[in-house]
Protein backbone atom coordinates (compact mmCIF):
# COMPACT_ATOMS: atom_id res chain seq x y z
CA UNK A 1 0.00 0.00 0.00
CA UNK A 2 2.49 2.02 0.81
CA UNK A 3 4.87 1.67 -2.35
CA UNK A 4 1.81 2.13 -4.77
CA UNK A 5 1.03 5.59 -2.69
CA UNK A 6 4.33 6.76 -3.41
CA UNK A 7 4.15 5.91 -6.77
CA UNK A 8 1.14 7.85 -7.28
CA UNK A 9 2.95 11.17 -5.15
CA UNK A 10 5.59 10.93 -7.81
CA UNK A 11 3.70 10.71 -10.89
CA UNK A 12 1.65 13.86 -9.74
CA UNK A 13 3.95 15.64 -8.48
CA UNK A 14 6.10 15.44 -11.68
CA UNK A 15 2.40 16.49 -13.44
CA UNK A 16 2.08 19.60 -11.38
CA UNK A 17 6.07 20.56 -11.87
CA UNK A 18 6.00 19.89 -15.84
CA UNK A 19 4.18 23.77 -16.45
CA UNK A 20 6.90 25.76 -14.46
CA UNK A 21 9.61 23.70 -16.05
CA UNK A 22 11.10 25.85 -18.87
CA UNK A 23 13.03 23.56 -21.67
CA UNK A 24 16.16 24.79 -22.18
CA UNK A 25 15.96 24.59 -26.20
CA UNK A 26 12.87 27.11 -25.66
CA UNK A 27 15.20 29.28 -23.90
CA UNK A 28 17.30 29.20 -26.67
CA UNK A 29 14.51 29.57 -28.99
CA UNK A 30 13.83 33.00 -27.71
CA UNK A 31 17.09 33.64 -27.49
CA UNK A 32 17.97 33.30 -31.43
CA UNK A 33 14.50 35.33 -31.84
CA UNK A 34 16.20 38.41 -29.72
CA UNK A 35 19.08 37.93 -32.24
CA UNK A 36 17.15 37.59 -34.94
CA UNK A 37 15.78 41.06 -34.30
CA UNK A 38 18.80 42.96 -33.14
CA UNK A 39 20.34 41.42 -36.72
CA UNK A 40 17.96 43.55 -38.69
CA UNK A 41 19.05 46.69 -37.00
CA UNK A 42 22.06 46.16 -38.91
CA UNK A 43 20.64 45.14 -42.05
CA UNK A 44 21.75 48.47 -44.30
CA UNK A 45 18.05 48.68 -45.58
CA UNK A 46 16.32 48.45 -42.47
CA UNK A 47 19.10 51.30 -40.48
CA UNK A 48 19.00 54.02 -43.25
CA UNK A 49 15.01 53.76 -42.70
CA UNK A 50 15.34 54.28 -39.03
CA UNK A 51 18.03 56.62 -39.38
CA UNK A 52 16.38 58.89 -41.82
CA UNK A 53 20.11 58.16 -43.92
CA UNK A 54 18.34 55.87 -46.68
CA UNK A 55 18.03 59.60 -48.89
CA UNK A 56 21.10 61.16 -48.32
CA UNK A 57 22.45 60.48 -51.66
CA UNK A 58 18.99 62.07 -53.14
CA UNK A 59 19.73 65.05 -51.35
CA UNK A 60 23.02 65.70 -52.33
CA UNK A 61 22.60 69.31 -53.57
CA UNK A 62 23.77 70.00 -57.29
CA UNK A 63 26.17 72.38 -58.26
CA UNK A 64 23.83 73.70 -60.54
CA UNK A 65 21.11 73.79 -58.22
CA UNK A 66 23.26 76.59 -56.41
CA UNK A 67 23.99 79.06 -59.15
CA UNK A 68 22.64 82.09 -58.77
CA UNK A 69 21.39 84.17 -62.05
CA UNK A 70 24.11 86.15 -63.05
CA UNK A 71 22.09 89.47 -62.93
CA UNK A 72 21.34 89.06 -59.44
CA UNK A 73 25.08 89.13 -58.67
CA UNK A 74 25.96 91.98 -60.54
CA UNK A 75 24.98 94.70 -58.18
CA UNK A 76 21.99 97.33 -59.10
CA UNK A 77 19.58 97.11 -61.80
CA UNK A 78 18.82 99.07 -64.46
CA UNK A 79 15.64 100.36 -62.70
CA UNK A 80 17.74 101.03 -59.35
CA UNK A 81 20.48 102.92 -60.86
CA UNK A 82 17.73 105.42 -62.73
CA UNK A 83 16.50 105.71 -59.40
CA UNK A 84 19.29 106.15 -57.18
CA UNK A 85 20.85 109.25 -59.76
CA UNK A 86 17.12 110.71 -59.91
CA UNK A 87 16.38 111.07 -57.24
CA UNK A 88 20.31 112.54 -56.82
CA UNK A 89 19.70 114.57 -59.49
CA UNK A 90 16.65 115.91 -57.69
CA UNK A 91 18.33 117.20 -54.24
CA UNK A 92 21.31 118.74 -56.11
CA UNK A 93 18.76 120.69 -57.75
CA UNK A 94 17.15 122.63 -55.06
CA UNK A 95 19.93 122.71 -53.28
CA UNK A 96 21.81 124.74 -56.21
CA UNK A 97 18.63 127.24 -55.91
CA UNK A 98 18.98 127.91 -52.07
CA UNK A 99 16.23 129.12 -49.93
CA UNK A 100 15.93 132.33 -51.16
CA UNK A 101 15.13 131.31 -54.99
CA UNK A 102 13.31 128.27 -53.88
CA UNK A 103 10.43 130.00 -52.31
CA UNK A 104 9.44 131.67 -55.33
CA UNK A 105 10.34 129.20 -58.40
CA UNK A 106 10.35 125.70 -56.63
CA UNK A 107 7.00 124.72 -57.84
CA UNK A 108 7.96 125.38 -61.22
CA UNK A 109 11.42 124.18 -61.24
CA UNK A 110 9.78 120.45 -59.58
CA UNK A 111 6.98 120.31 -62.62
CA UNK A 112 8.51 121.98 -65.48
CA UNK A 113 12.16 120.83 -64.88
CA UNK A 114 12.80 117.92 -63.17
CA UNK A 115 10.51 115.69 -65.10
CA UNK A 116 13.03 116.46 -68.19
CA UNK A 117 15.95 115.99 -66.05
CA UNK A 118 15.16 112.25 -64.93
CA UNK A 119 14.01 111.53 -68.87
CA UNK A 120 17.58 112.37 -70.06
CA UNK A 121 19.01 110.33 -67.30
CA UNK A 122 16.69 107.85 -68.12
CA UNK A 123 18.39 108.24 -71.96
CA UNK A 124 21.98 108.39 -70.50
CA UNK A 125 21.42 105.21 -68.21
CA UNK A 126 19.86 103.25 -71.14
CA UNK A 127 22.79 103.86 -73.53
CA UNK A 128 25.17 103.00 -71.58
CA UNK A 129 24.65 99.56 -71.48
CA UNK A 130 24.81 96.65 -69.30
CA UNK A 131 28.43 97.15 -68.80
CA UNK A 132 28.64 100.65 -67.70
CA UNK A 133 25.52 102.20 -66.13
CA UNK A 134 26.07 100.62 -62.70
CA UNK A 135 29.29 103.09 -62.47
CA UNK A 136 26.93 105.86 -63.08
CA UNK A 137 27.37 108.55 -59.89
CA UNK A 138 25.78 112.15 -59.52
CA UNK A 139 29.41 113.66 -58.57
CA UNK A 140 30.23 117.16 -58.04
CA UNK A 141 28.67 119.76 -55.38
CA UNK A 142 26.12 122.65 -57.26
CA UNK A 143 28.19 125.53 -57.35
CA UNK A 144 27.54 128.96 -55.25
CA UNK A 145 27.58 132.45 -56.28
CA UNK A 146 26.86 133.10 -59.76
CA UNK A 147 28.30 129.29 -60.97
CA UNK A 148 26.35 127.03 -63.64
CA UNK A 149 26.95 123.57 -62.49
CA UNK A 150 24.08 122.06 -60.42
CA UNK A 151 25.98 118.23 -60.88
CA UNK A 152 27.59 115.72 -62.82
CA UNK A 153 26.69 112.31 -64.13
CA UNK A 154 30.08 110.53 -63.58
CA UNK A 155 31.36 107.46 -64.66
CA UNK A 156 33.52 106.32 -62.21
CA UNK A 157 35.20 102.93 -63.34
CA UNK A 158 35.88 105.38 -66.86
CA UNK A 159 36.82 108.04 -64.56
CA UNK A 160 35.26 110.95 -66.67
CA UNK A 161 31.99 113.09 -66.92
CA UNK A 162 29.47 111.59 -69.03
CA UNK A 163 26.95 114.81 -69.04
CA UNK A 164 26.91 117.71 -67.38
CA UNK A 165 23.81 119.83 -65.99
CA UNK A 166 23.77 124.11 -65.53
CA UNK A 167 21.58 126.57 -65.16
CA UNK A 168 22.26 129.80 -66.88
CA UNK A 169 20.85 133.46 -65.59
CA UNK A 170 19.77 135.48 -68.19
CA UNK A 171 18.93 139.22 -68.23
CA UNK A 172 16.45 140.03 -71.21
CA UNK A 173 16.12 143.64 -71.41
CA UNK A 174 12.49 144.45 -70.47
CA UNK A 175 11.31 140.68 -70.06
CA UNK A 176 13.07 139.90 -66.65
CA UNK A 177 15.53 137.65 -65.68
CA UNK A 178 15.24 133.86 -66.61
CA UNK A 179 16.89 130.93 -65.10
CA UNK A 180 18.26 128.27 -68.28
CA UNK A 181 18.51 124.65 -67.75
CA UNK A 182 20.72 122.99 -69.73
CA UNK A 183 23.17 119.77 -69.82
CA UNK A 184 26.15 119.21 -71.90
CA UNK A 185 27.42 115.93 -73.00
CA UNK A 186 30.80 114.52 -73.50
CA UNK A 187 30.27 113.18 -76.91
CA UNK A 188 30.62 116.41 -78.15
CA UNK A 189 33.17 117.69 -75.87
CA UNK A 190 30.60 119.45 -73.30
CA UNK A 191 30.40 122.06 -76.28
CA UNK A 192 26.72 122.23 -77.18
CA UNK A 193 23.98 123.40 -74.96
CA UNK A 194 21.16 121.02 -75.30
CA UNK A 195 18.12 122.89 -73.51
CA UNK A 196 15.95 121.30 -70.32
CA UNK A 197 13.67 124.58 -69.92
CA UNK A 198 13.22 128.04 -68.80
CA UNK A 199 11.74 129.07 -65.34
CA UNK A 200 11.10 133.16 -64.77
CA UNK A 201 12.02 134.83 -61.89
CA UNK A 202 11.72 138.44 -61.58
CA UNK A 203 12.48 141.71 -63.44
CA UNK A 204 14.92 141.92 -60.12
CA UNK A 205 17.89 140.61 -59.88
CA UNK A 206 17.89 137.09 -58.51
CA UNK A 207 19.94 136.01 -55.37
CA UNK A 208 23.42 134.17 -55.65
CA UNK A 209 22.33 130.32 -56.07
CA UNK A 210 22.53 128.38 -52.56
CA UNK A 211 21.79 131.84 -50.92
Amino acid sequence: MKLWFKKISIVMITFITLGMFIPPTYLDTNADGAKGLDDSDSDPDLSSVSDGEGDLDDLELNEDDLTIDDDLTDGESLDEVIERITEEAREHTLKKLGPKIARQVEDDVLSAILPNIEEVLNTLVEQAGDSSYQNFVVAEEPSGGYGERIFNIHDSEANEDVAKFHVRRDNRPKNGYWFNFHYHLSSDGFEAHHELGEVYWDKNTPPKWMS
